[in-house]
């Protein structure tokens, strides 16, 4: 009885010790969600711009100068003071997605702090992305802008003030770059020029920056609507439109002449050091660009071995060159006659692809999608479809965007059109993408993306379900899918070659037009968004790779007990993080299973 008596106290005490030490983890536990969620409403503040994309809506009359020096001290302080506040939690105490979490943050704060090493913000602008650009979309009323009423219309004046004085710092800035030699490539500034110059345009009829007054709700009436429109017009006229103005001309008159005539980071003082703070950045890996490289040179050497295959099978006499220049030029693979034609094709791949996403998938977002042609402000640069996200709230659809700048000329083959919806759109961005967006579970700051390597890691890996999907069912197809996927293993070659200097421009079109069916046209493209997005296209096969490497490692772990659409469904669950995270996490994964 005696003995009973003390192993009842005694698991008494254990259980009294337990239950203590699990409340207090609990207890930690919402500290650091609290954490989570002031960081993230204090980001907005320093971000306006995507909290407009975001949905969050409280920012849209504000637009921050991000490359003033008060600016810059401001995120700084920022960041110190959030990793400081990390430091009074235990990671290893902590859940697997509380984990997670408090490494994606961490990742994120450390990743800001290094930015500011090496003074970005004197290469403010390119001619792919840019606030310039971004405020074009935003003005043109068709973007997460909202103008639906008085409130969003004087918003949008204000943000417009704003993006005036963001285009005085960013000159400031690149002067400031002029003078130490880091400056952007003449190819680039070449192409900003005309961008800048078409939206300066004057011409009501012309200029998207005058659609939301000809959209102007019935709602708003009278004497108000008249004020309205004068105020806003004024706003354009004497703000916005001038501040377009002052870029253009000053790229023109000022910048061009001293920008430089290398093609990459190399070329610049410090840009080998900055090369390699994008290669850490983009890829979430320890990865040295010269083992991207060789990863790149082996799987064009792959791909390039499988298209011989399907040279062979169609009967094609010729050389692999030669067989790029028919896929991208024979008039059989250039049906469209219209952009509707065009972007109906794509409707007809997303029914085709509906009633098999279950056999990868068992999760589907709530959240609306739809199919659009790209404005014409961008149509002329973009060099392909893209995905654009929708508000976080539901309220704004995700958009596939699809540049038609001549129907006819849309080859359905060269461009592998399945493949880039199913890594555009379904299942490849909308899904990861909107499905973050609404996991409730997850903290807010954690809902949006942050990782390309794994957000383009899925959509390249997406596009390996296609026959699984209903897709690729013609050689045609499936030469389109490997031409797409071959297109992301160069990024690897020809990113890297650039910015490290093995490769100029011209050697970097050249190795593109010899592996791959592309136009000269895109190739130029192709490698000016390389030039302009350091380290960027390396996150695509990066990612697939490493998504690959670790669901084999899952099926070799699980054996009979593993399921593809688990393992899928698991990718997903957590949102995007690191790799070197989700390693970790996809291991945890497999030994619970």
């Amino acid at each position: 009885m005696k003995q009973l008596l003390l192993k009842t106290a005694s698991f008494l005490i254990l259980y009294c010790t337990l239950y203590a030490h699990t409340a207090h983890s609990q207890q930690r536990n919402i500290q650091l969600h609290r954490l989570f969620e002031n960081y993230y409403q204090a980001s907005l503040q320093l971000d306006p711009i995507s909290a407009t994309f975001t949905g969050a809506h409280q920012y849209d009359n504000q637009l921050v100068n991000d490359g003033a020096v008060v600016y810059l001290a401001e995120k700084e302080q920022f960041d110190k003071k959030y990793l400081q506040l990390l430091t009074a939690f235990s990671r290893q105490s902590l859940n697997t997605a509380d984990r997670i979490s408090f490494d994606v943050l961490q990742e994120i704060l450390h990743m800001d702090l290094a930015r500011l090493k090496h003074h970005t913000e004197y290469l403010p602008m390119n001619q792919f992305s840019s606030i310039p650009l971004l405020i074009g979309q935003l003005g043109s009323g068709e973007s997460a802008q909202p103008f639906a009423g008085i409130k969003d219309y004087e918003n949008w004046q204000q943000r417009i003030t704003a993006f005036s004085s963001w285009t005085d710092t960013a000159i400031s800035n690149m002067r400031k770059g002029v003078a130490i030699g880091m400056v952007l490539p003449k190819a680039l500034v070449i192409k900003m020029i005309p961008q800048l110059v078409s939206l300066a345009e004057k011409d009501s009829a012309k200029s998207v920056f005058f659609q939301p007054l000809n959209n102007m709700p019935t709602t708003i009436t009278g004497a108000t609507r008249e004020r309205l429109k004068q105020s806003f017009l004024q706003s354009i006229n004497a703000e916005l439109l001038p501040a377009y103005q002052r870029l253009a001309d000053y790229l023109q008159q000022e910048y061009l002449p001293h920008a430089t005539d290398s093609a990459g980071l190399s070329g610049i003082p410090g840009g080998r050091a900055l090369y390699n703070y994008y290669v850490r950045y983009f890829t979430t890996t320890d990865l040295t660009p010269e083992q991207l490289y060789e990863t790149g040179i082996k799987e064009v050497a792959r791909i390039n071995a499988a298209m011989e295959e399907l040279k062979k099978q169609i009967g094609f006499k010729g050389t692999l060159q030669e067989f790029f220049v028919f896929v991208r030029t024979a008039p059989q693979f250039m049906p469209f006659k219209t952009a509707d034609e065009v972007l109906q094709a794509y409707r007809d791949i997303y029914d085709k692809v509906k009633p098999q996403l279950h056999t990868m998938l068992s999760v589907v977002p709530k959240a609306t999608f739809e199919i659009r042609r790209v404005e014409a402000f961008r149509e002329a640069s973009q060099n392909g479809p893209s995905y654009s996200i929708g508000a976080m709230d539901g309220d704004r659809p995700g958009v596939f965007y699809v540049p038609v700048p001549d129907p006819k000329k849309i080859n359905v083959t060269f461009l592998g059109m399945e493949a880039t919806f199913l890594h555009e759109a379904i299942p490849g961005h909308h899904y990861q993408i909107s499905l973050q967006q609404e996991n409730k579970t997850l903290p807010t700051f954690r809902r949006s993306i942050s990782f390309s390597a794994f957000t383009e890691g899925w959509a390249l890996y997406c596009e390996a379900f296609g026959k699984q999907l209903g897709c690729y069912t013609t050689i045609d197809q499936q030469i389109g899918a490997l031409n797409n996927e071959i297109h992301r293993a160069i990024r690897l070659v020809t990113d890297v070659g650039i910015h490290t200097g093995k490769m100029t421009r011209e050697e970097a079109i050249t190795y593109m037009l010899t592996h791959e069916s592309i136009s000269e046209e895109d190739a130029v493209t192709s490698v000016e968004r390389y030039m302009a997005w350091p380290g960027q296209a390396l996150t695509y096969k990066t990612g697939e790779l490493e998504i690959i490497r670790l669901r084999e490692e899952c099926r070799k772990k699980l054996g009979s007990r593993f399921n593809l659409v688990r393992f899928n469904d698991a990718l997903l669950q957590q949102g995007d993080m690191p790799l070197n995270v989700l390693e970790h996490y996809l291991q945890e994964w497999a030994s619970k299973q």
